[in-house]
């Protein structure tokens, strides 16, 4: 999970959960790339109701769409406690020397 901040003055709301949807393959339950377990959902964690709105819209939009080959499986949830990964776990795939996502 990235726990994200942002300037509504900046951007939207609305923008960061579009960019979300293209940032990875929201059509993979439980899965990303060679990566699988429950860890690896697609999920969208929203602090408001109006988040929850702009989230459950743009997933509706993009499934009315047929912009994905598959049905998306983003989950879209109330956030929670936002526990700060182990410092062995920062900038991982720099450590290892992979780079970045495949995406």
């Amino acid at each position: 999970v990235v726990h994200l901040a942002f300037d509504p003055a900046m951007i939207t709301y609305r923008a960061l959960v579009e960019h979300f949807f293209k940032l990875h393959d929201p059509t993979q339950f439980n899965r990303q790339g060679p990566d699988y377990g429950s860890q690896y959902r697609s999920a969208i964690f929203h602090y408001t109701p109006e988040q929850q709105q702009v989230a459950e819209a743009v997933k509706a939009e993009l499934n009315a769409a047929g912009h994905y080959k598959k049905p998306i499986v983003t989950v879209i949830e109330p956030a929670q406690t936002f526990w700060r990964a182990e410092d062995y776990h920062q900038k991982y795939n720099e450590k290892h020397g992979r780079g970045s996502c495949h995406v």
